[in-house]
């Protein structure tokens, strides 16, 4: 079954299987899933589920609800993806997948082939702050080396190339995620909008 994993702050508060066609989240008592938060609507969300699919809706919240990132008012979801309540995050997991705890998925893309790489050019990039109090801000990648994380928990580095970025992991117990698989220690090429968690901190990549 398709599950959701509610998190504050990085540590898990609950998790629930999606096994109804409708379920709905919200603050009030006769929701299926209750969170009593003043951040959250007394009637917030509502996942639906038809064949393999969840979908997410916004049931005209205070609030609202961010996919990755991005508000939304209606989205199908897809493995991996971070949903933002107030202060609560939420990570969908499909039917079938397995549990990043249990088996440290790692990233698949590769690095882009000398071949493939476009004309030389300077890029420029940045990371923003999605959760904390650090929220809304933007830190500009402008080093040749760029470590971002908390130490003894969760450190990446972020190299800045003329044409590219990369990312890779450096040390610590929290392995850091980008777009919902475990970043390692092999350089993967950052796109423009991908989505990090280090440290319990969301983050996503700009690149200009």
């Amino acid at each position: 079954m398709p599950k959701i994993i509610i998190m504050m702050d990085g540590i898990m508060i609950k998790k629930v299987e999606l096994i109804k066609e409708r379920t709905s989240l919200g603050r009030r008592p006769y929701n299926d899933i209750v969170i009593e938060n003043l951040a959250v609507s007394g009637e917030h969300a509502a996942f639906y589920m038809k064949s393999h699919e969840v979908m997410i809706e916004d049931l005209n919240s205070t609030n609202g609800i961010f996919v990755n990132g991005k508000a939304i008012r209606k989205q199908v979801l897809e493995h991996g993806d971070i949903l933002e309540i107030g202060k609560y995050q939420i990570r969908f997991e499909a039917e079938q997948q397995p549990n990043f705890e249990e088996t440290q998925m790692v990233a698949r893309r590769k690095p882009i082939p000398p071949a493939t790489r476009p004309p030389e050019i300077d890029v420029k990039g940045a990371i923003k702050v999605l959760s904390g109090a650090a929220n809304g801000r933007e830190m500009s990648l402008t080093k040749v080396v760029t470590t971002v994380g908390k130490p003894g928990v969760s450190i990446a580095a972020i190299t800045r190339r003329t044409h590219y970025f990369s990312i890779h992991y450096v040390e610590g117990p929290d392995i850091p995620i980008l777009n919902g698989a475990a970043i390692t220690s092999e350089p993967v090429v950052l796109n423009n909008g991908d989505y990090m968690v280090l440290a319990g901190t969301h983050m996503q990549f700009i690149q200009n």
